[in-house]
């Protein structure tokens, strides 16, 4: 069950494709900047995932403790995992889980949960991503 709402940014995206896992379908490597609030403080994000498109056409997600968030007081690292599927407009909308391991005092009320969270990206490369906490 969603709990409250706990982060919302925006950013941009760069893909590079990678080689093929297999069976003809594609693999990207994603780098995503983007700045927004987490847990009522400004942060900036950064984050390198990877993503595989499966025989269905949705995509398998993973974000393997490369994320990184920046606040005044401190970090916090991320590991995440979705499902995609591409949009009609070309782009790309995830559902999934993130989990957070913070050093930053003011970001500490994310440690030891489960968060799950949407990521959108338009055909432009423009990204929006919304957390909750798990209840």
């Amino acid at each position: 069950m969603l709990g409250e709402k706990v982060g919302t940014f925006t950013g941009t995206v760069m893909n590079k494709a990678l080689a093929s896992k297999g069976h003809g379908l594609p693999s990207i490597e994603t780098r995503a900047t983007c700045q927004g609030k987490l847990a009522g403080i400004d942060v900036t994000s950064e984050a390198t995932y990877y993503a595989d498109m499966k025989s269905d056409g949705s995509w398998l997600g993973e974000c393997p403790n490369s994320g990184i968030i920046f606040c005044s007081d401190g970090v916090a690292t991320f590991r995440a995992n979705g499902i995609g599927r591409m949009t009609d407009d070309g782009g790309v909308s995830f559902r999934g889980l993130v989990s957070f391991e913070v050093s930053s005092p003011s970001l500490s009320t994310l440690s030891g949960k489960a968060h799950m969270f949407t990521w959108e990206v338009d055909a432009d490369g423009k990204a929006t991503w919304e957390i909750w906490v798990c209840a």
